[in-house]
């Protein structure tokens, strides 16, 4: 039977959809027993909220993560395949990665730029995708599917060491200086051999075969790739980094490992991490119509709620500094009021105008208000906005100063550390970082009863909104006095 190019766009479309709002029954489960056995309150309740938000997700078939990917594709082409096409294979992906994203009924985020180096132009239907494709023995297409989000792929290592270096050494170096914006818990996906560029599509592929280190872990035999799993394993976790890095047991779900013959003299190392939005499918055509996707088993989502119990109520339009100087790390507060929004693209041009002295855009105030980092999804029918979790703070670090000492904010909200120039500033200004969890967007988006563009609309996602929010579920990461939740980092580092 022939290939049929309506059925290969279908497939990828579907794909992208459903990737979107349901996890694999794999990765609910190894969440779900983290949270069971997490005894760190602040690492427990981020896991709650990563797992309540995908039960949500699913139920609401909305993005996971507001951050819905640079799509990667691995695509295996039978030698016997034959085509009902006017299309090249990557024009049919390329067709279904545009009518996923801009899907009416669940608009994905577009989230990818053309010519990267100078104008960075959104190309607002999330193409192209990253495709791999290779040809085997068979009469049969071979998908993989699957949308990464940038938060942890801008975390990729890569290195060269001596064949007779440690591959686990570095790999532990390295956890430290990838910090939390890549949202853990997640996996840790290495590609050893080859050379440097098939090392790093290792462990990108890695991270998408299913988690099974729990399996690996019982077998009375395993193999030395398999011991060096189970070591990584528990030494990452032993690091005590946890959930948001917020200190806990679980750091990674699974650590996968892939390697490739290579040059005697060289050692070729990637590290890759996939975050708490792992999001991939596989599927195959032959020929008989669009590729059958898996049905989903609600059963399997624990049965957990918000407990608000121990959070702290915030008014933000009444919000002082005085007041911001009762928070210490690891409070956890629930914020009522109006917050701004704003990130890498925003933050720029409102230096230009700083910088020009043109002041700020007309309609923007940020005068005694928490700017939050953010690029949320569009909405849907009655959705004030769609899914709307933070972005990693670090990027708008070089910001920091600048916002600080011109718009007079009462402090910032996102995810992951701060640098240390950032926590000293944020100290001299007596202000705060609060941050919310990665990878639970549509938890958060309903929290935003009030969602208005206010500046930038032309840079699409990157536009500049005022919120009005209820019972915004945040975490105070850095107090007024300068201490820091995340300071682990630095410990690690250092020792």
């Amino acid at each position: 039977m022939k290939i049929q190019q309506k059925h290969v766009i279908e497939s990828v479309f579907n794909a992208l959809q459903y990737i979107s709002y349901y996890h694999s029954p794999d990765f609910i489960q190894a969440m779900a027993n983290a949270y069971e056995k997490e005894t760190h309150d602040a690492s427990k309740n981020a896991i709650a909220q990563i797992l309540i938000n995908s039960k949500m997700s699913a139920l609401g078939q909305r993005p996971l993560c507001q951050d819905t990917g640079i799509v990667n594709v691995f695509v295996e082409v039978g030698m016997d395949v034959t085509w009902e096409a006017d299309l090249s294979l990557d024009e049919m992906i390329n067709e279904g990665v545009r009518r996923a994203f801009t899907f009416d009924q669940n608009p994905l985020r577009a989230s990818i730029v053309r010519d990267p180096l100078f104008s960075r132009e959104n190309t607002k239907d999330n193409t192209p995708a990253v495709i791999h494709s290779k040809v085997v023995k068979g009469n049969q297409l071979k998908f993989i599917v699957a949308a990464k989000g940038c938060g942890s792929e801008n975390k990729a290592k890569f290195t060269v060491l001596n064949p007779s270096a440690s591959v686990s050494d570095w790999v532990m170096s390295m956890i430290p200086t990838m910090g939390a914006g890549w949202c853990p818990p997640g996996i840790i996906g290495i590609g050893v051999g080859g050379t440097a560029e098939k090392a790093m599509l290792m462990a990108k592929e890695s991270l998408l075969d299913p988690i099974d280190i729990t399996d690996v872990a019982k077998k009375t035999n395993p193999s030395k790739l398999e011991k060096m799993r189970l070591e990584l394993l528990a030494g990452i976790n032993n690091l005590g980094i946890g959930a948001q890095g917020l200190g806990g047991l679980t750091t990674v779900l699974d650590v996968k490992v892939k390697d490739y013959p290579t040059h005697a003299a060289s050692q070729a190392v990637a590290m890759i991490p996939n975050c708490a939005a792992t999001r991939h499918l596989h599927f195959s055509m032959d020929g008989s119509g669009m590729a059958e996707l898996p049905k989903v088993d609600m059963s399997i989502y624990p049965d957990l709620e918000m407990d608000y119990s121990k959070y702290k109520s915030i008014d933000l339009d009444s919000l002082t500094r005085k007041q911001m100087n009762d928070w210490e790390i690891g409070d956890t507060l629930l914020l009522t009021g109006t917050i701004i929004t704003g990130r890498d693209a925003a933050h720029a041009r409102l230096k230009q105008m700083l910088d020009n002295g043109e002041g700020l855009p007309k309609g923007v105030d940020f005068d005694n208000k928490f700017i939050y980092y953010v690029g949320p999804v569009d909405a849907v029918g009655d959705e004030v906005i769609g899914p709307a979790g933070p972005t990693t703070s670090t990027r708008m670090d070089r910001y920091t100063d600048m916002m600080l000492d011109n718009t007079n904010i009462l402090g910032m909200i996102g995810k992951a550390e701060r640098g240390e120039q950032t926590v000293k500033s944020i100290q001299k200004h007596k202000s705060s970082y609060l941050i919310a969890v990665g990878g639970a967007a549509f938890l958060i988006s309903k929290s935003i009863k009030k969602a208005k563009k206010i500046a930038f609309s032309d840079i699409g996602m990157e536009a500049i909104y005022e919120f009005e929010v209820e019972n915004m579920p945040v975490t105070v990461a850095v107090d007024s006095q300068g201490n820091n939740i995340h300071n682990i980092f630095q410990e690690l580092l250092v020792n």
